[in-house]
């Protein structure tokens, strides 16, 4: 467990512990924390599943809402994040806690503005992102109270990844895993138990979002922190919130294009009925399982980067970067390898209709054969991100689930069907780690550069 650590203790822990022994420490708690937040969002799609095939496409349906309110809360924790750990890194603390106190404050109010609007506006946004008659009244039942626990998700975001930036993932962990765990404990009951059906599922996800908040408030609120979480430290001043959500801006497009992204697949997929979006959706959010462990490593390898990077260890950014494409590759590629080979049965223990079935079985071998390959995308990603190279790690981040998706969504459906469908986000994730590798090349020839400069 986690000692609480001087500010002075953990810089000298995050520039000089070895970096692959820093990341694991910082990455094991937040892979966790990630697989529990993607096993709680599949228990939703699994135990929602068996209530009907409508139940289950209105999950898929109301799937934008969540890229949105995620899109707000990463804007604002990845910006924050990124910019706590370099200023951390540079022993600027002062500036780090007023950092955390805005971007905290904003996500708050940012939530609440989504509460009242989507609620006042969710029948009309709901068809506009796919839902037919039959799903509608499901993804309204269902879109409800996740639109009231938005103000929770959107600041648990920012206290999450502030905590991360401080290499304080143990933290997030205990926060993230209480909370998923009792989503998964709830989900039963309120569907089951208390015949509360597909409403049961958001009811149980909005309580589990509350809990987990008020453990990650309860961090800074009992100085477990090293940044001071306070409405003193907020201000509107300086441009810190600019700043914040300027650095922020490549989560804003990648979640943000992942919500356009969505909405784009189940219009696609409609076309080929609610069998193909259920489908669809159950491959998402099992590719998305298996994604978030690479997610998780990003993580634990962001802090590292963004604190040696403050402290001018270039040749520890670069160790750190090595450490996570290995380690990440090496992993995504054993999921991957049990996954496509046991993709029929994966499939039938979400779904019992055999047209959405196969569906999603051809959709999850070709997305799930790529992700060996994302540490590259993720990773290289979040490297421009923690050192603040914002318009390269804006543009990578709109690669995936947008700049290349989109247009693939577009047009190989028109060309080759449902099939088109099933293969389009292989297609862009391909493409995506084409582009990495230019981008990772240049930054470690520039920080070579840099660091001959300091010699």
């Amino acid at each position: 467990m986690n000692k609480n650590l001087t500010a002075e203790e953990q810089y000298d822990k995050m520039v000089n512990t070895p970096v692959s022994k820093l990341i694991a420490t910082l990455a094991i708690p937040t892979v966790i924390s990630m697989l529990v937040t993607a096993i709680y969002n599949i228990a939703d799609t699994f135990f929602v599943s068996h209530i009907s095939m409508e139940a289950s496409a209105a999950v898929g349906i109301v799937f934008p809402i969540m890229s949105i309110i995620q899109a707000c809360g990463f804007t604002l924790g990845m910006g924050a994040g990124s910019l706590v750990s370099i200023r951390l890194g540079q022993k600027r603390n002062e500036e780090a806690n007023v950092i955390a106190s805005t971007a905290f404050f904003s996500a708050l109010g940012i939530g609440f503005l989504i509460t009242i609007f989507g609620n006042l506006f969710s029948s009309q946004f709901l068809s506009l992102v796919g839902a037919s008659e039959a799903v509608l009244p499901y993804a309204q039942a269902y879109a409800r109270y996740i639109f009231w626990g938005a103000p929770f998700m959107c600041a648990s975001f920012v206290l999450n990844n502030v905590l991360r930036s401080e290499g304080k993932a143990f933290f997030s962990m205990i926060a993230l895993t209480s909370g998923g765990v009792l989503n998964i404990a709830l989900d039963p009951l309120f569907i089951y138990g208390l015949h509360l059906g597909i409403s049961g599922a958001a009811i149980a996800t909005l309580v589990s979002q509350f809990v987990s908040f008020c453990i990650l408030l309860s961090w800074f609120l009992r100085k477990k922190a090293v940044c001071h979480m306070s409405i003193k430290n907020f201000t509107l001043r300086n441009g810190v919130l600019a700043k914040v959500t300027w650095t922020g801006v490549p989560s804003l497009a990648r979640q943000g294009l992942a919500s356009i992204a969505t909405i784009l697949l189940n219009t696609a997929a409609g076309q080929y009925g609610d069998a193909a979006i259920a489908g669809m959706s159950i491959t998402t959010k099992i590719v998305m399982f298996v994604a978030s462990i690479m997610i998780g490593i990003g993580q634990g390898f962001s802090p590292v980067s963004g604190y040696n990077y403050g402290a001018k260890r270039y040749d520890r950014v670069k160790q750190a970067y090595r450490f996570m494409l290995t380690s990440g590759f090496c992993i995504m590629l054993v999921f991957a390898s049990i996954i496509f080979i046991f993709a029929p049965y994966v499939m039938a223990a979400f779904i019992e209709d055999e047209a959405a079935r196969a569906v999603g079985t051809v959709a999850l071998r070709w997305q799930i054969s790529f992700i060996p390959i994302h540490p590259l995308i993720v990773g290289t990603n979040m490297l421009m991100q923690s050192t603040r190279h914002i318009k390269a790690a804006t543009f990578l981040s709109m690669n995936r689930q947008g700049i290349y998706f989109i247009p693939a969504i577009l047009i190989l459906p028109r060309i080759f069907g449902l099939t088109g469908v099933e293969i389009s986000q292989f297609v862009a994730d391909a493409l995506s780690a084409v582009t990495a590798i230019p981008y990772a090349i240049h930054f470690f020839r520039k920080l070579e550069k840099f660091a001959k400069s300091e010699n």
